[in-house]
Order: C-alpha cells, then structure tokens, then sequence
C-alpha cells in the first residue's frame, strides 16, 4: 500500500510524538464526550467501592484515541499500565506469564484484541470473569490441569474491527465504548493544544482549516502540522498562516474534504470502470490492486462517513456526492 499521510493507522513517525502528546487525564482528552462522561462515572464508582473498574472494550476506526483513553482509565484509578497487543500473544503461556505478573488493581491493554489467537482466548474468560487461569501441565496422558489464581485487574480491549470479536468474549465487557469520529472544533482544540507543545504558533483560521481536512481523526491532524510546521519554518512565518496551510496541504495531496490520491484512485477507479458501481469488493480490489482488507479498514470508513461511497448487497457505489466533488457529470442508468 502507498505511504499515506492521512491514515488513521500508527505510523513509526507517530511512536515518539503521540506520547508526548497524549493527555494524561480524563479533564485533558478533548472531544468524545458521551464516553469521557460514561468513564468517568464507572471509575469514579469503582473507587468508591475500592474496586477494580470492570473491564472495557474501545472500538472504533483507527487514531481516535483508544490507546490514550486506556492509559488515562490506568491514571484515573491510580494504578499500574501494561500494554500488549493480540498478535503478539501467540500462545496460552504467553498470557499467563502477563496476567500473574499484575498488581491488584491494574489494567491490562491488549490492542487489536480481535486479532487473538482463539486458544488464547479461550484462556481469557475464566481470567476475565473469576480472576483465574486453567493451564495445561504436559501433554498426552501426563498433561493435568493447574488452577491459578489472579489479582482482580481491568482489561481494556481496543479493537478497529468490532463485528470479528467472538460473542462469547465481548459478553464478558461490561463498559463497551464507540469512538466516533471527532468534530471539527474539537480536532481545532487538539490541533492548538498540539501546537503549543510543539512551542509553534498558529492562527485560528489556521488551526480550523487543517481541522477540517484531517478526516475527523486526531492522529492525522497532528501528522499533518508537523509537516505544516516544517513548511512555515522554511517560509520563516512567526505563525502558521492559512495560506501556509493551503500551499502544504496541496503539496501533501489532502484535498478541500481531506481525501488524498489514493481516494481519488479509488473513487474515480469505480467511476470510470463502473460507472459508479454498484460493484463488488473483490472486483475493486483487482482493478486498483490494493488488499480487500485494506479497502474495507482503511479507505471506506471515512468515505463511508461523509457520505460518498455506499455499500449495498449488490457492492459498492459512489454517490452524487462524490460526482459533485470530482466535478465529474453524473451518467444516468440505461
């Protein structure tokens, strides 16, 4: 897949900057505002009970904040932070080495938790639900079966792909949060507060124009200015200007809605081979050579959101919408 600018998915560039971004409090997350509300009822309560929060599942597109929000619930509880991701627990025995390891209390982070390997997960339920772990001694005739118990944790879950999670593990979350893409005044809030860690000034019309064609996601918002960043530097602006703003942006290739070249390839490669669809998955994903999975997780979300691209049991289809964009006439059905 070509590098992209405005993806939702971590980049190696993102690594060190997104942690120093990061807030670290529920009162310092801008945006989402219905689960800030939710979360900060549920661990509020817990600690009145002197108990662990009960686990919590995150879902949504990629770059909204799922991570960050899994460490603030660790920071709010006053407790300890690990992190893990579901592909990288490849076997039984590597979850029981990260759960025996915790401290009462603490939160467990697996991202991509749908990615699981299924025996793993299988060892995740009693874990979950009664705080311990059945493992296997042995093999064949010898094998027996060791209990061990656990301190009560917090599991939080993070998951791009909701619908692929087993309904046996998602039964066991009792808080389940949709992150949804965030407004433009809140990616504006977050594009200053960012700029003011980057010790860079930028003029509100500034702010609000990256805002509005950083595809509703904090992550790439703040990819895109520390390139705006750099491109004012070199023009030894004092601020970052909105005619800066314009000139990176369209160096960049980040059009008027946030799309880029390869939403135009996509768009138009079901424009001008289908006339606007409705076509199949597979078929796009042949003519424009990119990995069905990657067209469904990376490219239609959003194209989904604003409105132009549709699916429909006979494919896909691209709306009036995105004719009106491309500025490309609409050709009637025969």
């Amino acid at each position: 897949m070509d590098e992209r600018m405005i993806t939702g998915e971590l980049q190696d560039e993102d690594t060190e900057v997104e942690y120093s971004l990061r807030p670290t409090m529920l009162n310092q997350y801008i945006g989402q505002s219905k689960v800030k509300e939710n979360l900060s009822i549920f661990i509020q309560a817990a600690k009145m009970r002197n108990e662990p929060l009960d686990h919590v599942l995150l879902y949504g597109p990629p770059g909204l904040g799922k991570t960050t929000l899994a460490a603030i619930i660790a920071n709010e509880m006053g407790v300890q932070f690990r992190s893990t991701s579901g592909p990288v627990i490849e076997r039984a025995g590597d979850l029981a080495a990260i759960l025996s390891s915790l401290e009462p209390g603490d939160v467990l982070f697996i991202d991509e938790i749908h990615r699981l390997p299924r025996a793993v997960e299988e060892v995740l339920y009693p874990a979950m639900e009664d705080f311990f772990l059945d493992i296997v001694i042995g093999t064949g005739p010898s094998a027996r079966s060791v209990r061990v118990d656990l301190p009560p944790f917090t599991l939080v879950g993070a998951t791009t792909r909701a619908g692929l999670l087993s309904a046996p593990l998602r039964d066991r979350f009792g808080v389940l949060s949709r992150l949804e893409y965030y407004e433009t005044k809140d990616l504006c809030a977050i594009i200053e507060r960012t700029a003011e860690i980057f010790d860079t000034n930028i003029t509100k019309e500034a702010a609000m124009e990256v805002a509005k064609r950083s595809r509703g996601t904090p992550r790439i918002a703040n990819r895109l200015l520390k390139r705006i960043r750099d491109i004012s530097q070199v023009r030894e602006e004092k601020e970052v200007s909105l005619d800066t703003v314009s000139i990176s942006l369209k160096m960049l290739q980040v059009d008027d809605a946030g799309l880029d070249h390869i939403d135009h390839k996509f768009l138009k490669g079901i424009i001008e081979g289908f006339n606007g669809g409705p076509v199949g998955l597979e078929t796009i994903s042949a003519t424009i050579g990119e990995e069905s999975q990657t067209i469904e997780d990376v490219y239609e979300p959003y194209l989904l959101q604003i409105g132009f691209l549709q699916r429909t049991p006979r494919g896909r289809i691209v709306t009036p919408q995105a004719y009106n964009h491309f500025g490309i006439p609409q050709v009637p059905e025969k």
